[in-house]
């Protein structure tokens, strides 16, 4: 947590104050309702769904994200339930939410599973979830680029088939790995390798 308040502390938003851009595509396909946004971090994307019309809510870890997110909101005129938790303490309502949404936000594999089976339960059944995170292959940018982002432990970089198997009581309407040329802030910049999921709860 240390490590996250210390960077979010800083004046700059550190991946930009725009959603992204998978985020945007997807959510411009969907009717707006009730939207749970895991490890947030800053906020972008949760106050970009607010302002489409989606009630949101979000939790991360980081106080001083918190503080970088309500700012946003203020900024757009919209509000935002963000909720300072670890993600093993986090409670929300079981089938509550009709969006997941998961940018970014990595796990350990030792915890990823059990995590992600977590944060389902609170979708509603036929809820959607969205996700794009860094594949394994990502690491090879990293170290040819060090402002590429993501974890620098490769235990936190996910596989397709792992991520299948962590959702698999979803149907998958879209799973693909990609390569993507991100432009987020000052720390997502670059050649990036990224799986992208959008599937809909049984």
């Amino acid at each position: 947590m240390d490590f996250w308040d210390e960077r979010y502390s800083r004046d700059e938003f550190i991946y930009g104050e725009q959603p992204n851009e998978y985020l945007k595509q997807k959510l411009a396909q969907l009717a707006p309702g009730k939207a749970l946004f895991a490890a947030e971090g800053e906020g972008r994307n949760a106050v970009f769904a607010a302002k489409s019309g989606w009630i949101v809510s979000a939790f991360d870890q980081s106080e001083a994200g918190k503080t970088k997110a309500k700012l946003l909101a203020e900024k757009n005129g919209v509000e935002i339930d963000y909720v300072i938790s670890d993600i093993e303490d986090i409670i929300y309502t079981e089938n509550s939410f009709d969006a997941l949404v998961l940018i970014f936000a990595h796990f350990h594999s030792d915890l990823r599973n059990i995590y992600h089976q977590k944060l389902s339960k609170y979708l509603n059944k036929g809820g959607i979830l969205i996700l794009e995170a860094f594949s394994k292959k990502h690491s090879d940018n990293q170290k040819a680029n060090v402002r590429a982002g993501g974890p620098q432990d490769v235990r936190m970089l996910y596989d397709l088939e792992d991520l299948k198997a962590d959702f698999d009581n979803f149907v998958f309407v879209e799973v693909a790995e990609a390569v993507a040329e991100l432009n987020e802030g000052n720390h997502h910049v670059g050649k990036a390798d990224v799986i992208r999921i959008l599937a809909i709860k049984k």
